[in-house]
């Protein structure tokens, strides 16, 4: 196709398994540069960021989310919070959150770096656990969490296109 952005976007894979080293600073400001960036209904911008590389933190996350194995390797999380507080529309704060986490991983593919977006929200055992871990206050729910990391395995883009899921003008 030719295109950065789309070439970005089709590669972007799921990768579970890291070298050794930290992401660098630049890398995760970046990084939530480009999640502050994501589109959000009637612009409220509810998100907020819990970056993780204290390894006992991410070791303990296993413990009770239980597809998120990868974080014992990942030198890195970021965990995308959604702030209820005086939402002008509460309703929508998963969608900005999704838009957010969203952009993170394209970035981090962009820049060389591995990722899985890990669900929390709406599971209430998993966002309980997240705010006790993480002190996070009761109006701020933990929504994603993203584990990065220097990928040490290979992926080819994946085809995930389905014609037949396409219609135009009604069902």
């Amino acid at each position: 196709m030719g295109s950065e952005a789309i070439d970005n976007i089709l590669s972007r894979r799921s990768i579970r398994r890291y070298s050794d080293g930290p992401i660098e600073a630049a890398a995760l400001e970046t990084m939530l540069k480009a999640a502050m960036s994501a589109p959000s209904a009637h612009n409220q911008q509810p998100w907020a960021f819990v970056v993780i590389d204290d390894r006992k933190i991410l070791d303990s996350i296993p413990e009770f989310h239980p597809y998120s194995k990868m974080l014992y390797q990942a030198p890195t999380a970021i965990v995308v919070c959604g702030d209820l507080r005086e939402l002008p529309a509460p309703y929508f704060w998963q969608q900005d959150c999704a838009a957010a986490t969203q952009n993170i991983l394209l970035a981090a593919n962009a820049l060389g770096i591995g990722s899985v977006w890990l669900g929390v929200f709406p599971h209430e055992e998993l966002v309980t656990k997240v705010q006790e871990l993480l002190g996070i206050p009761g109006d701020i729910k933990p929504f994603s969490i993203i584990s990065l990391g220097y990928p040490s395995e290979g992926k080819g883009p994946s085809n995930r296109f389905a014609p037949e899921r396409i219609h135009h003008n009604g069902w």
